[in-house]
């Protein structure tokens, strides 16, 4: 017998979408308003510049000839559908993980969106501090890292409720 939807981790599946528009939004404005590689002063420490990135975080693999596009379309998927699966068999009571779960699937989606259409991710945040630069971001590495940040804390948060469950 299945369970109701709403009852599982899927009723968190409008946050997915909430990311996945926030960052096709801010993505086709970045590439209506600037050229590649162009910056547009923000604050002190912030501009918004324009790149293509073909690897994953930090470039990596970015220059590898092409393979690594569908490798990490992949990759993507994979976690995509794990973590929905894990929404699923989740309560939705479970706010923390589900959140978490949501926020990774909406930012893989959304790069892969990019990367699967484009054949590569845009990316358009830049924080800086004098001449050094962070790696260029965008919205769905944004929630990626919330998401895996919030997966961390619970970890830490919840560890004793959990014992507590398995004790009685």
């Amino acid at each position: 017998m299945s369970r109701p939807v709403l009852s599982t981790g899927l009723r968190w599946l409008w946050l997915v979408l909430v990311v996945i528009g926030i960052d096709f939004a801010s993505k086709q404005w970045i590439m209506n308003t600037l050229m590649l590689h162009e910056s547009m002063p923000v604050m002190p420490f912030f501009n918004f510049f324009y790149a293509h990135n073909y690897g994953a975080a930090f470039s990596f693999l970015a220059d590898k000839g092409g393979w690594q596009r569908w490798f990490f379309a992949g990759i993507a998927i994979a976690i995509v559908v794990v973590l929905l699966v894990m929404m699923y068999r989740g309560p939705a009571s479970n706010k923390l993980n589900n959140i978490a779960y949501a926020l990774i699937v909406g930012g893989a989606l959304g790069n892969l969106f990019d990367r699967s259409y484009h054949g590569f991710v845009v990316d358009f945040i830049d924080f800086y501090v004098g001449d050094w630069h962070f790696a260029t971001f965008n919205i769905a590495d944004c929630a990626i890292c919330i998401g895996a940040a919030l997966v961390v804390l619970e970890g830490f948060i919840s560890p004793a409720g959990k014992q507590a469950k398995n004790k009685g």
